[in-house]
């Protein structure tokens, strides 16, 4: 049995060898993204292509970029698609708050500080599940987590690429599951409430929809991510040859303790001054027109308090510790991790022409129809119908990666053909987003797809797509496997969703 499973596993690393083989003879992510933006105009659109909306009732054709009004737009759109492109600006904004935290050594500090504190055997555990955590903060995970974590398990003599898969697990693999609400949460609930509402016009949809199952998912994404980065994706990394020096893990000096007691504490004066526009009904951050906290502008304005998170701290260890002395000294720090963020942007400029043409040629919305229709068409029983959604969902999510998106489509079509079925608008929605994690981490077409090659090159200069994606791939697999199945036993024993959201459909 022993050597059963060695040659299965033997067969699988030749596998993902392959894929990295492949995958690296793909040219630059820049000209890749080129040569589909080439496709869509010259290709796809020429086609013919059309789908009937669920919606609106009105046919959905494939728009020519060639004609004149075409090449006009695409003139027109490439500078605004760059400047407009959502992940650039956040990204780049965050990154400009944590340079001055990694440039004035607290960051190092801090990793300093877990690993003493973090005992080895549970340290790919902590590392998935606060990955599913950061949900709640937007990218910060990809942002602040993926390099925290390669440079932490760098310092304890592993490979830093096996962190950077372990952060990755939590924040790309698991995007559904958390243990705490997200904007998510409530963008996707009212839509499935307006899908519901074409069945039984009063039926009510609420964010804490799939609590129960995406709180428990947690448990489950922690443990697949800790045992496929420790049972396989560590193992095939090997030891790390590469030319980037671990953090020393040497005992923080006076100054430096001073620094982080310091830097702790105008953490937790900045973080008092945010709940103190939060708690209060009238609070300075508070939105009127949409009361709470994820409407709040704390949420709206999340890219801004992770900069703020990131310089205020950076620049009080700094300045205690004695690493920065004027301020010239932040401004390099800024300075320096930009010059790192230099490949990720000239990436950017070429996939947000790519998600805007993409856009324009309406083909994802025709890739959603048609393949939502053909599992209506397909009339099988409701637990094959639940794994097709969580498949075309998967296969959708490469090519377009807006949560909301797709499921403004998907859900008029599935929401209620499951509920003449007689089950609820809870459980497709919370099926609908397991589809929607478990392709997230491998995707190369996902907005945040850059930002991670560059984080994988800081450690292997040489990595491409083909690298990147067999690193990632395993986790998509086994979330896969266990998600899916986690599913069916969960419709099988008939728990609830969520608060007051049932399996099963009582009403019409």
């Amino acid at each position: 049995m022993k050597a059963l499973s060695a040659a299965s596993e033997s067969r699988f690393q030749r596998a993902l060898n392959r894929v990295e083989r492949v995958g690296n003879a793909l040219p630059h992510p820049a000209t890749l993204f080129l040569g589909l933006s080439v496709a869509v105009v010259l290709v796809f659109n020429r086609a013919g292509i059309e789908a009937v909306h669920p919606v609106t009732g009105r046919t959905v054709v494939a728009a020519n970029l060639l004609s004149v009004q075409g090449i006009q737009q695409i003139i027109l759109g490439v500078l605004p698609n760059f400047i407009g492109f959502a992940p650039l600006g956040s990204v780049l904004m965050s990154v400009l708050g944590l340079a001055v935290a990694e440039h004035s050594g607290l960051l190092s500090a801090m990793v300093r500080v877990l690993v003493s504190a973090t005992p080895a055997r549970i340290l790919t555990w902590v590392v998935v599940f606060t990955g599913t955590m950061s949900h709640s903060a937007g990218d910060v995970g990809y942002v602040l987590l993926l390099p925290l974590s390669a440079a932490l398990f760098h310092s304890v003599g592993r490979h830093p690429l096996t962190g950077l898969a372990a952060a990755l697990a939590g924040v790309s693999g698991g995007f559904a599951a958390n243990l705490l609400l997200s904007p998510t949460d409530v963008i996707l609930s009212g839509l499935t409430q307006e899908s519901a509402r074409l069945i039984d016009p009063a039926y009510v949809v609420t964010p804490m929809a799939n609590y129960f199952f995406l709180a428990a998912s947690v448990l489950l994404v922690t443990a697949t991510g800790t045992l496929v980065t420790e049972r396989v994706v560590e193992p095939r990394l090997g030891r790390y040859a590469g030319d980037v020096e671990p953090q020393p893990i040497v005992p923080l000096s006076p100054a430096e303790r001073r620094g982080l007691r310091w830097a702790l504490g105008s953490l937790l004066a900045v973080g008092g001054v945010v709940l103190a526009g939060l708690l209060p009904e009238s609070g300075f951050l508070q939105n009127p027109a949409k009361p709470g906290f994820v409407g709040s502008y704390f949420v709206q304005g999340l890219v801004f308090f992770i900069f703020l998170f990131g310089l205020v701290p950076g620049v009080v260890y700094g300045v205690v510790a004695g690493t920065i002395r004027s301020d010239a000294d932040v401004y390099k720090g800024m300075q320096k991790n930009l010059e790192l963020m230099a490949s990720y942007v000239v990436v950017v400029f070429f996939i947000a022409q790519f998600v805007n043409l993409f856009s324009q040629t309406r083909l994802g919305v025709i890739l959603a129809i048609k393949g939502a229709a053909f599992l209506q068409e397909a009339q099988l029983g409701a637990i094959p119908l639940l794994l097709g959604l969580v498949v075309l969902t998967m296969t959708v999510d490469i090519v377009f990666g807006s949560a909301s998106a797709k499921w403004a489509i998907l859900a008029a079509i599935f929401v209620p053909m499951f509920m003449l079925l007689g089950y609820t608008p809870e459980l497709t929605q919370v099926t609908y987003r397991v589809g929607d994690s478990i392709t997230n981490i491998m995707s190369p077409l996902s907005s945040n797809f850059p930002l991670i090659l560059m984080f994988v090159q800081r450690y292997a200069p040489k990595a491409g797509i083909g690298t990147t994606v067999a690193l990632f791939m395993p986790y998509s697999l086994c979330n896969f496997v266990c998600w899916s199945a986690f599913l069916v036993v969960w419709l099988l024993l008939g728990w609830p969703v969520g608060p007051g959201a049932g399996i099963h459909l009582n009403g019409p």
